[in-house]
């Protein structure tokens, strides 16, 4: 009956937010959750994130989080300068999540679960380091083999990457990207038609989003 399946809705629902909360509190204290759960909190963050757009609106007030790269104990020195944790305080993530840290499993994993558990109070984009190519070389690659003996938890994370919005509107005045602009875009409408569920090009519009900083020099700096 349609009764039945709503109250089953609701259990499965209450069952999957004690489960990140659970998951939450372990990565609060820098402890590590185990390969399944991990793919389970990408399989539920993927579905969240197909859903925003390449140019995610927002509204104030906000707290901006610039690169984490695995640093644990800086992200929650964030939280505690930030006065609150999601969703008491909204959050929003500028990308490179992972690599060079020591701890980018957990940062990584709790940034992702808080998404998840608080979907309108945190949100994230991509940066350069959201990639395969660069997380094989700058440690997270390495750090997912070592912390659980299978490249399994940085293949589930990767492709999570691949739904990451690429940029965020605040108050429809506040451009949010990782990188910088790029000569290839014109308009906002323009990186809504970018097809972002990719491995990040060598080249092209998305590359520059995620790649280009902004420089001293005039005009583009190609």
């Amino acid at each position: 009956s349609t009764q039945s399946t709503g109250t089953h809705n609701l259990y499965n629902t209450m069952s999957m937010d004690k489960d990140l909360d659970n998951w939450i509190e372990k990565l609060k204290k820098c402890q590590k959750i185990e390969e399944a759960e991990v793919k389970t909190l990408c399989d539920l963050a993927r579905a969240i994130l197909n859903k925003e757009d390449n140019v995610h609106q927002i509204t104030t007030p906000v707290t901006y989080v610039g690169d984490i790269h695995g640093q644990w104990h800086d992200l929650m020195e964030i939280f505690k300068f930030a006065k609150g944790w999601p969703p008491d305080v909204k959050f929003l993530f500028l990308g490179d999540y992972v690599d060079r840290g020591y701890f980018s499993v957990e940062s990584v994993c709790l940034v992702v679960a808080l998404k998840v558990r608080y979907p309108n109070s945190v949100y994230l984009i991509r940066g350069n380091h959201e990639s395969r190519q660069i997380t094989q070389v700058y440690g997270f690659y390495d750090e997912c083999l070592r912390k659980y003996a299978t490249p399994n938890v940085w293949k589930y994370f990767t492709d999570l990457f691949d739904s990451l919005p690429l940029t965020v509107l605040v108050d429809d005045r506040i451009f949010c990207v990782h990188g910088g602009l790029s000569p290839l875009l014109k308009t906002l409408d323009d990186i809504t038609k970018l097809d972002r569920f990719q491995e990040v090009p060598h080249d092209g519009a998305i590359c520059d989003l995620i790649w280009s900083d902004p420089d001293d020099r005039v005009g583009w700096g190609v």
